[in-house]
């Protein structure tokens, strides 16, 4: 291993570091009193009732979503084993309600059922070791890749239906027969009509007519056959399995079922259709239409769960395949959409997730921005909101390139501008301080990671409130109130110490620009005491500041390439003041100083580990290069 104490020793501990250790701790209190207060003790949720329909598994799942990537920042031992046992607690509960078969979902849209997997991909990444979960991996790739179990149809290169899963393609929406769909749903009226074009049915006030109802519910029933385009996100459970073992047959069925979205949406001008037919004609359906598909352009969310689907499923052939191509599905949305943006304001504007956004946005609500369509139908494109900017982030991210770069920026500068830079709020997906960020990596937000680690705690806090007066809740007994009350907040920690967005929240792999492990206990994350601060990323190069708070303790610490390893650590230029014993030999405290402070040090290996005395810190430049070695789980935390 290349090692370096070339470090500083500090005169004041940075007031980031203190708020990023803080923030560890304070998440550990919380997330403790979350276990002993709305979980058995073989990890299921307390209270559930019986389900009535397909709806509800991903509730139960996602209010540990993000637990795993805690772990791998450097939460506790603890978290790892309590991910895996309320993994394990609520599919056997799922189980006992007949959600689930072999531990796996009968068959739901794959919206929902990628919000489901996000828990159980975390856990993979954070201790693909674990074979239990291995063996699960592979057995949930198969229900894919192998025709046998009625999902995929290798003819036509389709998932035969929006729902699909362990029981394979499950016909319609519903079992036992369509239910009304009426204007009594209240809850549905923002999204307006689920299906457009149906005679005698123009408007939500149609549905207030029961013969009406019944048409609509018979209609959303016939169309739910095919593939539509939110299945690409089911790409991740195939790519899951495939980074144990880089299986070919994985690998190939990903490349092919990408490309076949792709070449639809490049003989519909550029723009991913959201159906087929069983028959592979695109519009089978849907009276020759491009667009009506379940979870499609036009219902519920447009763009939200189109764009979403297609981020992830590219996201994914381009990990399996070296090639980028796929992403220009999402570019050609994001394009359209800002193209065809108005002006307006949030408070004044009928988008369906008004609601969201006043929250997020407050009194800059009020003020004029570019909206958006997120949706289209019948009449062309409607539905106009701000653009989220988890899509454009992730495609920079990714990319690095600067058309992709502008395209931010452009994203950026359509949203109203908040009082605060960092906006007190969080929401399901705990998401949506991108902009922050990014201003931050580009030197314009200097004091970004004090503002955010500070929000951070203070939505700590706020959900620890509201689990002490869970008995004065009027929300205190419903399956959404654990998302709101989980009090793991990893957005800002996995952006400030591993340079990477919020994961895709439908399905996206737990992917990373810079992992750590503790080096003294061989265990992923950072050690204790130390925190860490990715304040630059550029195409090949990634700088990072490394503190240890404790006044007392030495600290080890490993830095690894990013997750599943699709780039390797070349070399890294330390600044600091240490004795590294020039020059240094093989693996052991090597370095060659370029001027007083300044050494660079090559990692042959691809990592390098840090010994930071008690209250010192390091600054690296890392220089990172693309490894020839396919994409994997790392199984060992001192390898790439």
């Amino acid at each position: 291993m290349t090692t370096t104490s070339h470090t500083t020793p500090l005169r004041a501990i940075p007031a980031w570091a203190v708020l990023q250790r803080r923030l560890f701790d304070e998440i550990e209190d919380a997330r403790q009193l979350f276990v002993e207060r709305y979980t058995n003790p073989d990890g299921s949720l307390r209270g559930i009732a019986a389900f009535d329909d397909r709806d509800g598994v991903d509730d139960l799942y996602e209010p540990f979503f993000n637990w795993p990537a805690f772990y791998l920042l450097g939460g506790p031992d603890a978290v790892l084993a309590d991910a895996k046992r309320h993994w394990e607690g609520v599919t056997s509960q799922l189980t006992a309600a007949g959600m689930l078969t072999d531990e796996y979902e009968n068959g739901y849209d794959w919206f929902h059922q990628g919000e489901s997997a996000l828990l159980f991909l975390g856990i993979c990444a954070a201790d693909p070791g674990d074979e239990r979960f291995a063996e699960r991996a592979r057995r949930f790739a198969r229900l894919y890749l192998d025709p046998q179990h009625g999902n995929y149809d290798p003819e036509h290169n389709i998932i035969r239906a929006p729902h699909n899963g362990a029981l394979g393609a499950r016909p319609g929406l519903e079992d036992g027969g369509p239910r009304p769909y009426s204007a009594a749903l209240a809850e549905m009226r923002p999204y307006g009509l689920p299906v457009h074009g149906v005679d005698g049915i123009a408007e939500w006030e149609d549905l207030a007519d029961p013969q009406n109802a019944r048409r609509m519910a018979e209609e959303m029933q016939r169309r739910a056959a095919g593939d539509v385009a939110v299945n690409l996100a089911s790409t991740s459970l195939v790519v899951n399995a495939w980074l144990y073992d880089q299986d070919a047959e994985a690998a190939a069925w990903v490349i092919r079922y990408v490309e076949g979205w792709v070449e639809r949406a490049r003989a519909n001008g550029g723009l991913l259709p959201d159906n087929v037919a069983p028959d592979g004609t695109v519009g089978g359906l849907q009276d020759g239409r491009w667009w009506g598909g379940h979870y499609g352009w036009a219902w519920p969310h447009g763009l939200h769960s189109v764009a979403m689907g297609a981020m992830i499923g590219a996201l994914n052939a381009a990990l399996v395949s070296g090639d980028d191509a796929p992403l220009d599905l999402v570019r050609t949305m994001l394009d359209t959409v800002l193209d065809r943006g108005i002006r307006g304001s949030v408070a004044d504007s009928e988008y369906s997730l008004r609601g969201e956004w006043m929250f997020r946005l407050g009194e800059a609500a009020s003020d004029e921005a570019l909206l958006v369509p997120y949706r289209y139908g019948i009449h062309g494109w409607f539905d106009h909101g701000p653009l989220q900017l988890d899509l454009p982030t992730w495609l920079w991210w990714w990319t690095g390139s600067d058309a992709d770069r502008a395209r931010l920026d452009r994203a950026i500068a359509a949203l109203p501008e908040t009082a605060d830079p960092v906006p007190a709020f969080r929401d399901k997906e705990e998401a949506g301080h991108e902009a922050g960020w990014v201003r931050f990596l580009s030197g314009d937000l200097p004091d970004y990671p004090e503002r955010a680690l500070a929000m951070a705690l203070g939505q700590v806090a706020r959900r620890a409130a509201l689990m002490r007066a869970d008995g004065d809740d009027p929300d205190g007994a419903h399956l959404h109130f654990w998302q709101r009350v989980n009090p793991v907040v990893t957005e800002v920690l996995s952006q400030l110490i591993t340079g990477t967005p919020q994961v895709l929240y439908n399905g996206g792999l737990p992917f990373s620009a810079v992992d750590y492990a503790d080096a003294d206990r061989d265990r992923p994350g950072l050690p204790p005491d130390v925190a860490a601060l990715v304040d630059r990323r550029e195409p090949g190069l990634l700088g990072i500041r490394l503190v240890n708070t404790s006044t007392t303790r030495a600290r080890r610490v490993r830095i690894l390439p990013g997750r599943f390893s699709r780039e390797s650590i070349a070399s890294a230029v330390m600044t600091g003041e240490g004795d590294d014993g020039y020059p240094g030999s093989s693996g052991a405290y090597a370095g060659t100083r370029t001027d007083s402070t300044s050494i660079v040090v090559d990692c042959p290996n691809g990592t390098l580990t840090v010994d930071l005395a008690p209250a010192h810190a390091a600054e690296l430049t890392l220089t990172l290069t693309r490894t020839h070695s396919a994409p994997h789980h790392r199984t060992d935390e001192g390898t790439p």
